[in-house]
């Protein structure tokens, strides 16, 4: 299943395989054309542009010495969940990776750090909550890289998720679909995709509905006030100017609203003189999320040795949470209505240049201009030095900031055929950040893959890698203005959040035991300068990002994968090891004695789970009928004083039916699925409430049942 690339050879991921070596993108370009009949030529040759368009894209993006991960739709559609699932969930199927609450993942002892791509450009990042803002609806096959990875990857590196989007894939066609299920679940989609000529397009829209918008913070089957609502669209539009040229333009947008869930039987820590103690079932904040983005590209080549892309893009994402006016003053000592907005503009610009069989040469620029705003009006109660409530009547804070911010880098790398078993990536990079900080570093990158056989494949990489803070969840929290009230913060404050520096170690193998069975192993090593990491401090479910002076993350992956013409499987294991020592910014987040416990000792980061197994199967019982199921294992993530402790482990299982039903000429086909979401009922804790920057216990998703039907027209 793990394949340290060289170029495209086969491809393995999720049970996945490619039954023939795909050509490099130089040998693509090297290739005859091929000799078709007049009467054809026209629509087989825009077809056939596009195709070449394509691979020269992909060849921009190289993946030697990284570890990669593949689906396309097939294996999409066999997961239980289909096209439906959300992007999270899938990439919890590949090693190393670990579930969090709000829809977080964890990538080989990462926080986030996760960058995505679309079509290759990076779509610059969302700020943290709980909503999906990508789904797999619009995507024709998905890649999923870490490890050391080539110079031409920063900022964001623990993991990359790399979308290719559907286009004249549907051939002027299009479907409908409804799935609903459990807690009122209905959600429904709608696709449309195909070919006018040169011009291409494919968009997709849905709206969902349910009961469960964020995990229950009880053990309870049902949550109280949770629902959510959630409306997404994507757009892929796409123009051959000639046979070396394009345009595109790719846009996306969600509107996710969010009840925040009640714990029922709590007792009120405050009193407020206007109301009486309000039941803590009947509290009522609200979060809502919206995410815009839009990406304009050129993509041309110039004869056979040059290809590039250029495209411009602009993104702009807000969280803004309402409180309880009532409530959270009597539970919490504050009631903050928060906005939190971030627009970002820029450019990203790759080529790529086969100087010689021997070497490609690749180069390519990104910048970006970022405003981040904070809007926060708080309701807080006068309090003494002991944070002692004063006074009944509350007290408005008005804490607004505003952060301009500029980050721009470039690459330069060779590709290089040392020998027919040896390929060399080497390259530099240099990046700079300006916001709070202004932080620059120069990057080497290194990666090696070597071919001992036919069927077995080494590879090793290095990689000192720069990780800007997110703009947007810098915590620019006044300490002054809450001072001598119910929100004064526990500590000094410093908000500087720097830019983290990390030297990467990973090697591996991957072994093709036989035609249907690959195994494989992957080891890395990480040594942390200024780690970062992120909280959820106070009742907003919003996330504020803080560093730890040194960091130290090591682990090991595991996978095997199966696939012949009826069955596959995979089953993956990830052991992980990360701990940091002395907090250096947001120390007012923490208490005073955690924060001399943690600078003075290696404390495991919230988000170590130290064993971690995906696996799952799907069985092709005819063309028609797909049975599938997967699981995954969890050792627990940590909780306690500083992280002393960890949860308990965790098990879960989905299974699901897919048929096609045909009903001949006049209706044609119907796809249906039945799915089972934690088909045990298991009981499991993701958070409890303790532990470093966890501010609200939640569990994960009791039994629930989903049946989806699609209509192809």
């Amino acid at each position: 299943m793990v394949i340290p690339r060289k170029r495209a050879r086969r491809a393995i991921a999720l049970g996945f395989v490619c039954a023939s070596p795909a050509l490099s993108s130089a040998q693509q370009a090297t290739q005859p054309p091929i000799q078709i009949p007049t009467q054809t030529l026209a629509p087989v040759e825009v077809t056939g542009t596009r195709e070449r368009l394509d691979a020269a894209r992909n060849g921009l993006s190289p993946e030697t010495g990284s570890t990669i991960y593949r689906l396309d739709r097939q294996d999409i559609r066999n997961l239980p969940l289909g096209d439906a699932t959300p992007l999270n969930q899938v990439v919890l199927q590949t090693p190393g990776v670990v579930q969090d609450s709000y829809g977080q993942l964890h990538v080989r002892g990462d926080h986030g750090n996760v960058q995505y791509r679309i079509n290759g450009v990076i779509i610059p990042e969302a700020i943290s909550g709980f909503g999906q803002s990508l789904e797999l609806r619009f995507a024709d096959r998905l890649s999923i890289l870490t490890g050391a990875l080539p110079a031409q990857y920063g900022y964001r590196t623990a993991a990359v998720i790399d979308i290719q989007t559907k286009s004249d894939a549907l051939e002027n066609s299009g479907s409908i679909g409804f799935t609903g299920g459990s807690r009122a679940h209905a959600e429904t989609s709608l696709d449309l995709g195909g070919t006018r000529g040169a011009f291409s397009y494919y968009l997709t829209g849905s709206y969902l509905s349910n009961r469960l918008g964020i995990e229950n913070p009880t053990p309870e089957r049902n949550a109280l006030h949770d629902e959510t609502r959630q409306a997404k669209g994507f757009g892929n539009l796409s123009y051959l100017l000639n046979d070396d040229s394009r345009v595109s333009v790719v846009f996306g947008t969600s509107n996710n609203r969010f009840q925040i869930p009640n714990v029922p039987g709590e007792t009120p820590s405050f009193t407020l003189d206007s109301a009486p103690p309000k039941d803590s079932a009947l509290a009522d904040a609200n979060q809502r999320e919206r995410n815009r983005f839009l990406v304009l590209s050129y993509q041309g080549t110039a004869g056979p040795s040059l290809d590039y892309q250029v495209s411009a893009f602009n993104r702009s994402t807000d969280v803004r949470y309402r409180p309880d006016p009532v409530a959270d003053l009597q539970y919490n000592g504050i009631a903050a209505d928060i906005l939190r907005r971030n627009v970002a503009s820029g450019v990203q610009a790759d080529l790529s240049y086969r100087i010689n069989p021997a070497h490609t040469l690749r180069a390519g620029l990104f910048a970006q201009r970022e405003t981040f705003t904070t809007r926060n009006t708080a309701s807080v109660f006068p309090a003494d030095a002991d944070n002692n409530q004063t006074s009944g009547v509350p007290l408005t804070i008005q804490d607004d900031t505003q952060i301009k911010g500029t980050l721009w880098g470039v690459y330069l790398q060779d590709e290089w055929q040392a020998t027919k078993q040896l390929t060399v990536n080497y390259g530099l990079r240099y990046d700079q950040a300006r916001t709070v900080v202004d932080e620059n570093q120069l990057s080497p990158r290194l990666g090696l893959v070597y071919e001992l056989s036919k069927t077995l494949r080494v590879h090793a990489g290095y990689a000192r890698y720069f990780t800007p803070p997110p703009t947007e969840k810098i915590d620019t929290t006044s300490i002054a203005k809450f001072i001598g009230t119910t929100n004064a913060l526990p500590s000094d404050a410093n908000t500087a959040v720097r830019s983290e520096r990390s030297d990467y170690f990973d090697a591996g193998l991957s072994w093709q035991l036989t035609p249907q069975i690959t195994l494989g192993l992957d080891a890395y090593y990480r040594k942390v300068k200024h780690l970062q990491d992120e909280g959820q401090f106070g009742n907003a479910l919003i996330f504020s990002a803080f560093n730890f002076a040194q960091g130290r993350i090591y682990g090991l992956d595991l996978s095997a994968s199966y696939k012949d013409k009826a069955l596959s499987g995979y089953v993956n294991l990830g052991f992980t090891h990360a701990r940091g020592k002395a907090i250096e910014t947001g120390q007012f987040n923490f208490d005073q004695v955690e924060l001399d416990y943690i600078n003075a000792h290696w404390a495991h980061l919230d988000h170590e789970q130290r064993l971690s197994l995906s696996a799952g199967a799907a069985y092709r019982i005819d063309a028609s009928l797909t049975l599938s199921a997967d699981a995954l294992y969890g050792s627990g993530l940590r909780n306690g004083f500083a992280n002393t402790e960890h949860l308990p482990s965790y098990t879960t299982v989905n299974a699901a039916i897919a048929k096609t039903f045909d009903f001949g000429p006049g209706f044609g086909k119907l796809d249906t699925r039945l799915a089972v979401v934690n088909l045990f009922d298991r009981t499991y804790q993701l958070r409890d409430g303790s532990g470093i920057g966890v501010g609200a216990p939640q569990f994960g998703t009791r039994r629930a049942l989903y049946v989806g039907i699609s209509k192809p027209f």
